[in-house]
């Protein structure tokens, strides 16, 4: 039996793309589809080839990205916003997806900025003034492609007490917001009763995820987890960060999944768990 054709909403979705880049492959001819009833159908067979397409595409790109880290890295220590964010763009009207600038091009160079930090080669004001500025970068980039309609469930993103990146929590909100949650987001140095609190009252919760950076954040992470424990139980919790070592290491916290350093870890295991209750 042939299956159904797919909306234009859901070919989004399935490629994790945002719609109105769906809506520019099938406008272009990229991806094959046909009107009806005023709405766009793909079919299944159309939609796997694109697939098999984009997967390579997104490698070429990707690899096309690593020039772009260090254009972007001297823009941000020199607190160039405008400059910054050309770059950002450019990497956008060569075709990227704005998840891969933020996972392939901004997220790899905070972490080389945050490496010169720790070796001394950049001071904390330094470190400071970067942080800034990419969280506006950031914002920027979730205004331009935010994502209406029907959210899939509500996500809680914070970094533990004592832990002051907010980047992290920032970047990883944009990503879940453009695959359809809704997010609050606590950002850094979150109290744990505040984020127990928080969690405690939010509807259709669907996971709370934590982010640890630096040394020491992994001890307040436990914390935080314990916190959540009493007041929502049966919420699964994500932890995540150069802080912490490996699954084992989030299982002794406390925490249900380990995420790894990258943030696309934690989205591909909220879209599970959601994909789970639905």
């Amino acid at each position: 039996m042939a299956r159904r054709p797919f909306t234009l909403p859901e070919v989004a979705e399935k490629l994790g793309v945002h719609y109105m880049t769906a809506y520019r492959y099938v406008r272009t001819g990229r991806l094959p589809a046909r009107r009806v009833a005023g709405t766009w159908q793909i079919d299944s067979a159309d939609l796997e080839n694109m697939k098999r397409a984009a997967r390579g595409t997104r490698q070429r790109r990707v690899t096309g990205a690593v020039p772009a880290r260090g254009h972007l890295e001297a823009r941000l220590i020199a607190s160039d916003e405008s400059g910054a964010w050309d770059v950002l763009e450019a990497a956008l009207g060569s075709g990227m997806e704005p998840e891969d600038v933020l996972l392939e091009i901004l997220a790899p160079t905070m972490r080389s900025i945050g490496t010169m930090w720790e070796l001394g080669e950049l001071t904390v004001a330094d470190e400071h003034r970067v942080s800034s500025v990419a969280i506006r970068l950031i914002s920027r980039l979730g205004a331009r492609f935010g994502r209406r309609g029907h959210k899939r469930g509500t996500v809680i993103l914070a970094a533990p007490p004592g832990e002051l990146h907010s980047v992290p929590v920032a970047l990883v909100a944009n990503m879940l917001r453009w695959r359809g949650f809704a997010v609050v987001e606590l950002g850094a140095d979150t109290p744990a009763d505040a984020l127990a609190q928080t969690a405690a009252i939010e509807t259709d919760l669907v996971a709370v995820g934590i982010a640890c950076t630096t040394k020491g954040s992994a001890l307040s992470a436990r914390k935080s987890i314990a916190a959540l424990r009493q007041t929502v139980p049966k919420v699964p919790v994500m932890i995540g960060g150069a802080a912490i070592a490996h699954e084992a290491h989030a299982k002794r916290l406390g925490a249900d999944f380990f995420t790894g350093a990258s943030g696309d870890q934690l989205v591909r295991a909220i879209e599970a768990i959601a994909d789970e209750k639905s």
